[in-house]
């Protein structure tokens, strides 16, 4: 087996592996393959105070630690889940917000653990990269006054309906 090259590893204060278990539960494909105390003291404390999960989410691999408050998340990186259809955006955007989730402009969202989301209907880039400009632009407009993306006020609004 062949480690990834480029993994994501997102520092927690101490719910690494609560958030792993929640994001493995709302994707599919995904599951906590290892959770690691470090048996080492480090300078986030002693043998056992650090923990490391690794996981996968859509099979993508990721590394969490728990290690005390360091910087927290912010919109600088964010991850985007692409979605098919208004089931699927609805799906990932309430799951992500469940337990104390904020809702954002124009799709994001932080989840509980401050984690910043992009939830993205394959349909807004389509639209927004629609050889008529004019069809493009009113898509547009319309996401930048959305919370959540709705894909049929999009579509609407490109056909100049909105």
């Amino acid at each position: 087996m062949s480690m990834q090259k480029i993994t994501p590893f997102l520092w927690y204060a101490k719910e690494a592996e609560e958030a792993a278990t929640f994001y493995t539960a709302l994707f599919p494909d995904s599951r906590i393959k290892s959770v690691t105390k470090m048996p080492s003291e480090s300078p986030s404390g002693p043998p056992g105070s650090v923990t490391i999960v690794e996981f996968l989410l859509f099979g993508q691999p990721f590394t969490a630690m728990s290690a005390g408050p360091l910087d927290p998340f912010n919109h600088a990186v964010s991850f985007v889940v692409s979605c098919e259809d208004q089931a699927e955006v609805d799906r990932y955007w309430d799951g992500l917000l469940q337990g104390g989730g904020t809702p954002e402009q124009c799709g994001w969202l932080r989840d509980r653990f401050g984690v910043c989301w992009q939830i993205v209907p394959r349909q807004l880039m389509e639209l927004m990269n629609d050889p008529d400009r004019a069809r493009a632009r009113r898509a547009t407009d319309a996401m930048l006054k959305m919370v959540k993306i709705d894909i049929a006020a999009l579509q609407a609004a490109a056909a100049g309906r909105a």
